[in-house]
């Protein structure tokens, strides 16, 4: 149902220059409504749930996890130590997510979940001391003014 729903939208088309295995490049067209549909809401709840560092590190994860499936190599040791990392990141993210679909888009417009990193009431509403954010510049750039 989400693949029609998505589909009458115009969610999901691509039309794409890929990289074959074998070294030449062809044209593409795939239509996935729901493939992005859930991409991009879990992707939203990733991003509410995770921490930097596990997100940063993902998108390298990521990358090379459809490079691997892409080549058929499925059953290279490095695949099975990439299923452990998403799998172990995984077991955090839940809730729901709210999208809207129009002109060819799925929007996240809400996301919540009981794992969220993220509070309004944190984000917003705490008093910081001058000299504490100082301090912490002082010392999280250490690195770079040394290099100068």
């Amino acid at each position: 149902k989400l693949n029609e729903t998505g589909g009458k939208h115009g969610v999901g088309r691509t039309d794409i220059i890929e990289d074959r295995v074998l070294g030449f490049k062809s044209r593409e067209i795939y239509e996935h409504p729901a493939a992005t549909i859930l991409l991009e809401a879990h992707r939203d709840l990733e991003q509410l749930v995770l921490t930097r560092n596990e997100l940063r590190f993902k998108e390298l994860v990521d990358r090379t996890w459809s490079d691997l499936v892409y080549q058929g190599l499925v059953m290279d040791p490095l695949f099975e130590g990439l299923n452990a990392f998403v799998d172990k990141t995984q077991e955090r993210v839940n809730g729901s997510v709210y999208v809207k679909l129009e002109k060819g888009t799925a929007r996240v417009v809400g996301r919540e979940s009981p794992n969220a990193l993220y509070s309004k009431d944190v984000s917003f509403d705490v008093k910081q001391e001058q000299k504490s954010a100082e301090g912490f510049s002082m010392y999280h750039g250490f690195q770079a003014r040394i290099v100068k």
